[in-house]
């Protein structure tokens, strides 16, 4: 009974926020009132951004969800996203359909351009669209870095701080050495 009770309080919650965001948005976002995101979730959007929910999504608590200016998030269908992960864009990320991401997971299409004539507070930043292919799944803590594009089928270990492309049915880990010295 609580796990009702529990999903129709998200379903209202969706609703009135949802709804809110879509009036001070009209074209730059779409939704399915029957996704089931924490009410605790974070979706900042800004100028001409465009965000589209696919159906039957499950967010949990503490996810960050911005787009800055003309940037654009798509996630497909029957997408899970654990709790404090972050997707930033400046401009795209495509997360396909029947991915599971992991908890803390971190995705970024964009890096400050330290370069600039006053370094990071420029606040200029170097972007590249992400692409991850459908039933993906990112383990927890992972860090995917902007122009990747990761290949359908394909598992990212707990951890993994990816940046390029990724060919499908593989499984991506960052090799680390841990060393002990004793005296």
């Amino acid at each position: 009974m609580t796990k009702y009770l529990h999903a129709i309080f998200y379903i209202f919650c969706n609703s009135v926020k949802f709804t809110s965001l879509k009036l001070l948005h009209i074209n730059s976002f779409k939704f399915h009132y029957l996704n089931f995101i924490s009410p605790l979730t974070n979706i900042q959007l800004s100028k001409e951004s465009k965000l589209t929910f696919g159906e039957n999504l499950k967010i949990r608590s503490g996810v960050k969800i911005h787009l800055r200016k003309a940037a654009k998030i798509t996630i497909g269908d029957n997408t899970f996203i654990n709790y404090n992960s972050m997707i930033v864009s400046h401009e795209q990320i495509i997360i396909g359909r029947n991915v599971q991401i992991g908890p803390n997971v971190m995705i970024f299409d964009h890096d400050h351009d330290f370069r600039s004539e006053n370094g990071v507070s420029d606040m200029k930043y170097k972007t590249d669209p992400i692409q991850i292919g459908d039933n993906v799944w990112i383990g927890a803590n992972s860090v995917i870095l902007r122009g990747t594009k990761i290949g359908e089928n394909t598992v990212v270990g707990a951890g993994a701080i990816i940046k390029g492309e990724y060919e499908k049915n593989a499984i991506i880990l960052n090799k680390s050495e841990i060393t002990v010295l004793t005296q």
